[in-house]
């Protein structure tokens, strides 16, 4: 029997400047013809979930409330924080990108689902049911739990779409920051695989110590008084002349083109310019709120600029997503797959201390919402 009824987590920025998160008892949709009804059993807390969820929110001022006997949490929002949030001011938002469940109902044009245990990234995952296109879903084998296949999009499609930028610009070696985390685990195993060079940059001596476990064979830390001559002599190394950066703020992308730089002239003729070699920094995430700072000390032939995975995929096309998806289901339990520290429920999320956990998003610190348990 369909339910008629389930929770969902839902964040609202009202216009004036507070963040409201709430559960809801959200009607469930009725599956359409080629529609499924997925019972979400497992759905992570990723960097891309948390701008919407929380929208910079300060949270040192977050109070916890009861509301229609589900849990709730408000806090601020500071003026400057606010005026960039005006296209969703005073509007409930679901939130969740992706997940895995089991589905309970199907239209009549998706039978052959009914049962199975499917990945979806459908948005609004943080909820206890969801309605989707069975085109959206990933089917998984059978006896795979949803735990396995709870990331089987954002990281896994993240780190193939980062092997695919650096191919499409030709480039031949990655640099990689926040490199210990599932995805930064994730590209160990798949460059390992696909014999690219990749330079892993941490932020602590255990984050180095388990990416060398795992066979990672360039690992610079950030936080050793040697870090600039080793991230050198690992970019020497590689060649790389790309790199992709979760941090955003501070010094480090003027870190790594600096080293570039010093790798391209080496040998080559001088010019007053620089290189002529390219090097490129995207920025796909925040880890550091603060700014970007550049010291021009990399020649002329340089770039820093933003990546997305979801402008990306659009890029690339619906043929090369399709062999990146299946890429992915090949492999979703070896080079895709992903570990939680942590495991919590919908009402869990909204602890005050859990939250204020999550929302640190600490490498090694993954957590995973089992909404079915409410």
């Amino acid at each position: 029997m369909t339910p008629n009824v389930g929770l969902q987590l839902r964040s609202t920025v009202t216009s004036d400047g507070r963040l409201e998160l709430t559960l809801v008892d959200e009607p469930v949709v009725e599956p359409g013809e080629h529609d499924v009804l997925v019972r979400v059993e497992a759905t992570p807390i990723n960097p891309s979930d948390l701008g919407l969820l929380l929208a910079g929110a300060d949270l040192s001022s977050a109070v916890r409330a009861d509301v229609d006997a589900h849990p709730s949490v408000t806090a601020t929002i500071d003026a400057a924080v606010l005026a960039t949030l005006a296209g969703r001011l005073d509007t409930s938002m679901r939130v969740g990108n992706e997940g895995a469940g089991t589905v309970v109902a199907t239209g009549p044009g998706a039978r052959e689902l009914l049962g199975r245990t499917v990945a979806v990234a459908g948005g609004s995952m943080y909820a206890q049911y969801r309605t989707v296109d069975a085109s959206l879903c990933l089917v998984l084998p059978e006896g795979t739990p949803a735990r396995a296949g709870a990331s089987a999009f954002v990281n896994p499609m993240t780190a193939l779409g980062m092997l695919e930028t650096m191919r499409l610009e030709g480039h031949g070696a990655i640099v990689h920051t926040a490199a210990a985390s599932n995805l930064g685990q994730m590209l160990v195993r798949l460059c390992q695989a696909e014999r690219v060079p990749l330079v892993n940059v941490v932020r602590r001596p255990e984050q180095a110590a388990l990416l060398a476990s795992i066979g990672a064979q360039y690992v610079c830390d950030s936080s050793a008084p040697t870090f600039e001559a080793d991230l050198a002599a690992a970019v020497a190394a590689t060649s790389a002349t790309i790199a992709f950066d979760a941090t955003g703020g501070g010094t480090l992308a003027s870190q790594i083109l600096t080293a570039m730089e010093a790798a391209a002239v080496t040998g080559a003729p001088y010019s007053r310019y620089g290189s002529s070699v390219h090097k490129q920094v995207y920025v796909y995430g925040g880890l550091d709120r603060g700014p970007t700072v550049l010291t021009r000390s990399f020649g002329f032939a340089w770039g820093v600029g933003g990546w997305l995975l979801t402008p990306f995929l659009g890029r690339i096309g619906p043929e090369a997503v399709a062999r990146l998806r299946q890429r992915v289901a090949d492999d979703l339990t070896t080079t895709f797959a992903s570990s939680y520290s942590h495991v919590i429920s919908l009402s869990d999320a909204l602890d005050l201390a859990v939250l204020r956990a999550y929302a640190r998003q600490a490498t090694g610190e993954k957590y995973l919402i089992e909404p079915h348990r409410g």
